[in-house]
């Protein structure tokens, strides 16, 4: 990395001096930015949307999209949700997933309220500190006579040890759903990381990799799953008269899909430089001391979704005061994931939210703060934040 352009200790925090001389206020920097193609080429869809009249219900697009995805995934079964935590209720209803599910504590809320709202109990267990992923080491223990499924997520897009979790969950003829909401296009051993477990569900969140501003997926093995979760999606309609079961309303709808065939086009562009970005990071903070970057956990194709750090003990700030420090030079990063969901009221008095048995969740969630990444981000922003982060931890 190239030395910083400029000293912090000179600038205010959100200013920059122009070549003359004059101070000029920085644009916020956030944590991530929603990538969208040129609005004009959306309008062509948009047109044919009008047209058609057709805006949701399967029409031309959704099924365009459906096709797509498949091909770029390399997945056989793959159906639209209205967003990922549709697609994750829809995923435990499919796999008639009842008693109690296995579950990380460290994610995003969604993927332990899926569980409540299938009346299910989550018992939490600890992750590994390498990865920040569900440790399998620790899921045995946690097994009862009411288990019925694990739900691991491949936190930041990293994979879960999926050899060990597929052995231990046939060995107890559990069912597998994956959280693969930051997982899109991930490959492990040469394929599609969303192969693995009984289903994989994907958002497609405006922060995500790949949006199409809301949306998300499942996907299935087999053509028979798909069909189901097809018409749980859908009221539980097989036909116009025909309802066999008590289904939701998650279909994606004609707009977001056509977004989402535009969106396709880049996404390889926007990985690459969300790439570029990691690389960068990785050598900048590499000899600050006290600064972990999280690495990758042995996928042969990343999409660089996030860029976590923890903020060790050596670094001379706490996570909260860097948080704040960077805050100050209106750089706006999250702390992913604080606090954890086994921290959060209504799940809290559960027997696996006692902080005992989840140390390593919750020193990682003291510790890390996601830093930005998105295409749009540029190399002297980047620059600037490894700047501020090697300021604030030099002796």
């Amino acid at each position: 990395m190239q030395d910083s352009p400029f000293d912090l200790r000179d600038l205010a925090p959100s200013e920059r001096s122009d070549e003359d001389g004059t101070l000029t206020r920085r644009p916020p920097v956030y944590v991530t930015q929603p990538v969208l193609p040129p609005l004009e080429d959306f309008l062509p869809s948009l047109r044919e949307i009008w047209e058609s009249k057709v805006l949701t219900n399967g029409g031309p697009f959704h099924d365009r999209l459906e096709a797509a995805l498949c091909e770029y995934l390399g997945v056989e079964h793959i159906s639209l949700f209205t967003n990922c935590t549709i697609g994750l209720v829809t995923a435990l209803q499919a796999l008639r997933v009842s008693g109690e599910v296995i579950t990380t504590p460290y994610s995003f809320t969604a993927t332990a309220h899926s569980l409540l709202w299938n009346r299910i109990k989550p018992v939490f267990v600890d992750i590994d500190p390498h990865t920040l992923n569900l440790d399998p080491a620790r899921i045995e223990a946690a097994i009862t006579p009411a288990t019925t499924a694990i739900m691991p997520v491949h936190c930041y897009g990293h994979p879960c040890d999926v050899a060990a979790i597929e052995k231990i969950a046939r060995s107890h003829g559990l069912k597998v759903i994956y959280d693969a909401a930051h997982a899109f296009g991930v490959q492990l051993h040469g394929s599609s990381l969303l192969k693995h477990g009984d289903l994989s569900v994907l958002s497609f969140h405006a922060t995500k990799v790949f949006n199409t501003f809301e949306g998300g997926a499942i996907v299935s093995p087999d053509a028979q799953t798909k069909n189901y979760i097809d018409q749980l999606k859908n009221f539980g309609f097989v036909d116009d008269v025909t309802v066999v079961t008590p289904g939701i309303n998650g279909k994606m709808s004609e707009f977001n899909a056509a977004l989402g065939l535009l969106q396709l086009g880049g996404v390889d562009q926007a990985i690459a430089r969300r790439r570029e970005i990691d690389k960068r990071y990785r050598q900048g903070l590499r000899a600050t001391r006290g600064i972990h970057c999280v690495g990758d956990a042995g996928e042969r194709v990343a999409n660089h979704a996030y860029f976590p750090i923890l903020v060790r003990p050596e670094y001379p700030l706490s996570r909260d005061q860097l948080y704040k420090l960077l805050h100050a030079h209106d750089i706006h990063t999250r702390r992913y994931f604080y606090p954890l969901v086994s921290s959060f009221e209504m799940y809290r008095d559960l027997p696996s939210s006692d902080p005992e048995g989840l140390p390593v969740a919750h020193r990682a969630a003291e510790q890390v703060i996601c830093l930005p990444i998105y295409p749009a981000l540029s190399n002297e922003d980047v620059d600037r934040i490894i700047a501020i982060l090697q300021e604030a931890g030099a002796p």
